[in-house]
C-alpha cells in the first residue's frame, strides 16, 4: 500500500468515526501518515462494539490489510521446528503478521479488547488490525453468555482482517509480580483450554503469546516454563489432534528464555 493510499483512506475513515462518537474533531489533512493512524486507532480503541456501514469496513478493511501486506506475513509453516522437538516452533515477531489457523490473544474478562487509546499491549494491537468487526464478535459471544469470561478459559472468533483465521481469546491470571499455586495453575488452564478449542474447531496451528506476562504481572521465566511444560504434555495426551505450537515472543529477554528451555 502506498503512503498516499493509506492517508487518502484515513483521511475517509477519522470523520466517520468521529462522527459515530458525536465529536467535532478538525482534521488536519496535511498530517503524516502515522499521525493520522494514531488518530484512527485511539477512535477504534474507544468504538462501542456496534455494527458499522458498508462504507466504513469497506475503507478500514483496505487500510488494515494493506497496512499487514505491507510489514510482511510469515506463514507457520515457514518457522523452523525447535531442534528437539517438530511439533515446537520459536518465532519473535509482531504476532498481527502471522498467517496461522489461529493466534492466541491474551483477553480480559470482559473480553471486548483493550479500550486504552494505542496502548501496547497484544489486546488493543490484536483488536486494532484485526478491525471493529472483532470487538462486535466478542460482546455478541460476551451477551450470549451471559457473565465475564473466567480465568483460564477461552474463546474463538474470527480474525477478520489479520492474516490468522481465527483468534483464541483467554484470559489470563493477575499475578502482580508474586504469583501463587492457584495464579500458576490458571496460566496453564489458558493453554489448555486454548489447545482444547483448536482441536475441537480443527485447527492445526495455533500461536500462542506471553500470556499474562504483561501488565497481568507474571515473571516472564516462571510463565515460560509453564507454557512449554503444559503445551508438551497436552500434545503428547492429544497427538491424534496433529496441532503445531508456536511460541511468539515480541521481546529479546523472552526470546532467550524460550531458546534455554526448548533447546
Amino acid at each position: 500500500m502506498t503512503v498516499k493510499r493509506e492517508r487518502e483512506l484515513l483521511l475517509v475513515l477519522i470523520p466517520m468515526l468521529c462522527e459515530e462518537h458525536g465529536l467535532r474533531f478538525e482534521l488536519d489533512e496535511s498530517a503524516p501518515a502515522d499521525e493520522l493512524f494514531g488518530t484512527f486507532r485511539a477512535l477504534v480503541n474507544t468504538r462501542e462494539p456496534l455494527p458499522a456501514s458498508a462504507e466504513l469496513l469497506a475503507a478500514q478493511d483496505e487500510l488494515l490489510r494493506g497496512m499487514i501486506a505491507e510489514k510482511g506475513i510469515t506463514r507457520v509453516e515457514d518457522i523452523p521446528t525447535v531442534p528437539c522437538d517438530p511439533r515446537l516452533r520459536l518465532w519473535r515477531g509482531d504476532i498481527t503478521t502471522l498467517a496461522a489457523d489461529a493466534i492466541v490473544n491474551a483477553a480480559n474478562s470482559q473480553m471486548l479488547g483493550c479500550w486504552v487509546p494505542g496502548h501496547h499491549c497484544i489486546d488493543n494491537a490484536i483488536h486494532t488490525f484485526a478491525g471493529v468487526q472483532l470487538r462486535l464478535a466478542c460482546a455478541e459471544l460476551m451477551a450470549a453468555q451471559g457473565h465475564e469470561e473466567g480465568t483460564g478459559l477461552a474463546k474463538v472468533t474470527p480474525a477478520f482482517n489479520l492474516p490468522a483465521r481465527h483468534v483464541i481469546h483467554t484470559v489470563g491470571p493477575i499475578a502482580q509480580g508474586r504469583p501463587t499455586a492457584r495464579h500458576s495453575l490458571q496460566l496453564a488452564s489458558c493453554y489448555r483450554s486454548c489447545l482444547d478449542v483448536a482441536a475441537r474447531c480443527g485447527l492445526h496451528s495455533v500461536v500462542f503469546c506471553c500470556i499474562s506476562t504483561g501488565i497481568f504481572g507474571f515473571p516472564q521465566e516462571e510463565a515460560a516454563r509453564i507454557a512449554v511444560r503444559t503445551v508438551r504434555t497436552w500434545l503428547d495426551e492429544q497427538a491424534e489432534a496433529g496441532i503445531s505450537v508456536v511460541f511468539n515472543v515480541f521481546a529479546a529477554a523472552d526470546e532467550a528464555i524460550y531458546e534455554q528451555l526448548l533447546a
